[in-house]
């Protein structure tokens, strides 16, 4: 064990770098952003962007402010990170200050910005986001006609890039993402000159489309699959997760395991308590009827999954395999991240982002060669 922590999350940075170059020769001629919000996803923004920038990424977002004054310090000056909600009132002094790059959704946020730009007295880089249709973030049709009828609303704004974001991008046959994209397409129009921005993960993966200037890639980069099912992953798995056998018991055939008692062995079993709960990002909604695997052998949560730990059925596991602190997998090759998400039912982004910080985190780095790599536009 790992001086007494709940568990060991290995983060491939390598397999990191290695999807971020299948994304790049996906969408070439376009530019690959990486979104590394929420600490990059849980897996620590800034040695993820470090290996990115290694690999030539040149472009990165963040969700919120303070996210941006987090990571900024850790990139180059010259390297633009972008805050995708945009900035609440009273926020434009600092977001200007750090050097950071809002995303404007709305007027209000653009007048905000502009009014910074007039008092510093000079030009301040802005992305607008527009909604072409997923009803969340950007514009309105409203606003884009005031905009259009009164551009100098955008004086003392540097524009770098139109946005939206794609609504169905996981489901590649959704018709509505060719309407979306004709939509978009059709309001990027209005600002003539400026690169344009509208693919995550599922639809830089899309073929036979346009990709843009930008792509703004996220779960794709942490080994989630881009789509659903049937589609196979083509991305490489980026974490593994490995808990601890805690204590292991024997109980009878007719014995409860857990709170509330809520599963019944059927058989003499073997119990093994596991270092893993839902403080540390597992979800209670794998009470009975999630996972772990024991020398590739499967071993199923019994009973409720609590705080700190959770309990295992391991009578098919091997005894040489079973002992206090032994590896238990959580997630590696016999059960992906989109594996369990499945279980859980969730998708891969929340089991991500919600992996706890009691975890002993080990990065594999790029190999060289790799991570040498200039893919994409700079």
């Amino acid at each position: 064990m790992d001086g007494g922590t709940a568990a060991t999350l290995r983060i491939d940075l390598g397999a990191l770098v290695a999807n971020y170059a299948l994304i790049a020769s996906q969408v070439a001629p376009a530019s690959v952003a990486g979104v590394v919000k929420a600490d990059a996803y849980g897996l620590g923004a800034v040695p993820v962007s470090h290996a990115l920038l290694a690999a030539g990424c040149r472009h990165f977002f963040v969700a919120h402010l303070c996210e941006a004054a987090a990571l900024k310090p850790h990139l180059p000056a010259d390297v633009p990170l972008y805050v995708l909600n945009g900035l609440p009132p009273g926020a434009e002094a600092a977001c200007a200050a750090l050097g950071t790059v809002p995303v404007l959704n709305s007027l209000a946020q653009i007048d905000g910005w502009a009014a910074a730009a007039r008092t510093l007295g000079r030009a301040l880089p802005g992305v607008v986001q527009v909604d072409s249709g997923m009803s969340r973030l950007g514009l309105t049709p409203g606003e884009l006609t005031i905009l259009r009828d009164q551009p100098h609303l955008l004086d003392g704004i540097d524009l770098r890039l139109v946005m939206s974001h794609l609504a169905c991008a996981d489901q590649p046959d959704d018709a509505f993402n060719r309407e979306q994209r004709d939509r978009f397409d059709a309001i990027a129009s209005q600002f003539p000159g400026v690169p344009r921005s509208l693919d995550n993960s599922g639809g830089a993966m899309a073929t036979g489309v346009r990709h843009g200037d930008l792509v703004r890639a996220g779960i794709a980069l942490f080994g989630g699959a881009p789509h659903g099912d049937p589609a196979p992953n083509p991305m490489r798995a980026v974490i593994a997760l490995d808990a601890h056998i805690l204590q292991l018991r024997t109980v009878p055939a007719g014995a409860g395991v857990g709170y509330g008692l809520t599963h019944r062995c059927d058989r003499p079993s073997h119990i093994a308590t596991i270092s893993v709960g839902y403080a540390d990002g597992w979800p209670r909604h794998l009470s009975s009827r999630g996972s772990a695997y024991i020398g590739g052998v499967r071993a199923p949560i019994v009973g409720r999954v609590s705080m700190d730990s959770m309990a295992i059925d391991v009578t098919d596991i091997a005894d040489h395999l079973l002992y206090p602190g032994a590896p238990v997998e959580l997630i590696g090759p016999h059960q992906t991240i989109d594996a369990v998400a499945a279980q859980a039912d969730t998708i891969s982004y929340e089991i991500l982002t919600r992996l706890g910080h009691r975890y002993a985190r080990s990065y594999l780095p790029a190999p060289a060669a790799v991570a040498d790599q200039r893919s994409g536009k700079a």
